[in-house]
């Protein structure tokens, strides 16, 4: 039996602590899992967790857990918040614990690497009991830093079926924290997911020095080329003009808050990739999903210049001046494909 109180979130990350505050805020009892006992410790004994948003104190109504069961049984919802590297793992753990009818919402962005998957498919195959058309998508320009500060934001939850998507609505919606409805569960994971590539390339342009009309382009080409292959899987071309999209895609090129820029701007001063995820001490979803989203612009027989030429600077140690010089050399073309 569900408990209409208790609402879960894993994992106690950034993201996944400000979710937490906004269902404390919101009146509910939540239960936040976490791997790492210290961190379990100090969110329950100092109400903080100082290495994901430091100088932010925490609702009384946070409890933090390491058990699984503990977080997920009798919870009335369960917001899964893990890296996309760690989800099939997370999912699976979950798997004994989950009720049928506890609603399931992730808020991850990413692909698995090697499948391919998007993040809700690849939570049904780990919890093949539940009914994969409740999963909730919860994506759109929303900076932890600024959530748990209480600042305005406006964010899409998507589910195949309208009354899962309502029901996350009403769980998470207050006077800060706006959240709209959308039934295009691919078109939302995937904006999300791809708007992280064009974030590097963001802070690769302002690292080189290029200004505001290179990442004014970079950004809008870019965006061409999130609808180019998140329609060809399916997703529906207005979604990209949305919250999931362009929303989403100008607030991470844009903010000192996105790890996904800081990166691009430390590999263009010259660090390798090791040396930038090793200082940025978080996951950088966008490295993950460049590899991701140029191998699936093969299987789809997608044009995407940008996400290659980042393939090149991430993987192949193309230097990231020679990149730019050879986007703005390609072929001459019409704007609207």
């Amino acid at each position: 039996m569900a408990n209409l109180r208790k609402v879960s979130v894993l994992v106690a990350g950034s993201w996944g602590t400000a979710l937490a505050s906004v269902l404390a805020d919101n009146e509910r009892d939540v239960t936040l899992w976490s791997r790492n006992g210290q961190q379990v410790d100090e969110i329950n004994t100092s109400h903080t967790n100082i290495r994901f948003l430091p100088d932010v104190s925490l609702s009384p109504r946070i409890r933090a857990t390491r058990s699984m069961e503990e977080a997920v049984s009798g919870a009335e919802a369960v917001i899964v918040v893990a890296p996309s590297a760690a989800m099939k793992d997370v999912a699976s753990a979950m798997r004994p614990f989950l009720q049928p009818e506890t609603l399931l919402i992730h808020a991850t962005k990413g692909f698995e690497a090697e499948s391919l998957d998007r993040m809700s498919t690849v939570i049904a195959k780990a919890l093949p009991e539940y009914d994969s058309r409740r999963i909730v998508v919860l994506s759109g320009p929303s900076h932890a830093e600024e959530v748990i500060r209480r600042s305005p934001t406006t964010v899409v939850v998507a589910s195949e079926l309208p009354d899962a998507a309502e029901h996350a609505q009403d769980l998470l919606i207050n006077s800060y924290f706006r959240v709209y409805t959308n039934s295009d569960v691919v078109g939302v994971e995937v904006g999300g997911a791809l708007k992280n590539i064009i974030a590097l390339g963001a802070g690769l342009s302002d690292g080189l020095g290029f200004g505001d009309n290179a990442k004014a382009a970079l950004v809008t080409r870019g965006l061409a080329e999130i609808s180019r292959l998140g329609s060809a899987m399916g997703g529906n071309p207005l979604t990209f003009s949305g919250l999931a999209g362009v929303g989403d895609l100008i607030v991470t090129c844009t903010s000192k808050h996105s790890r996904n820029w800081r990166a691009g701007s430390m590999l263009a001063q010259g660090l390798s990739l090791d040396e930038v995820l090793a200082r940025m001490g978080m996951v950088v979803e966008g490295v993950k999903t460049t590899q991701a989203a140029y191998r699936l612009a093969r299987r789809y027989d997608v044009e995407m210049p940008i996400a290659a030429e980042l393939h090149r600077v991430l993987f192949e140690g193309k230097p990231p001046r020679l990149a730019v010089e050879d986007l703005m050399g390609r072929d001459r073309t019409r704007e609207l494909e």
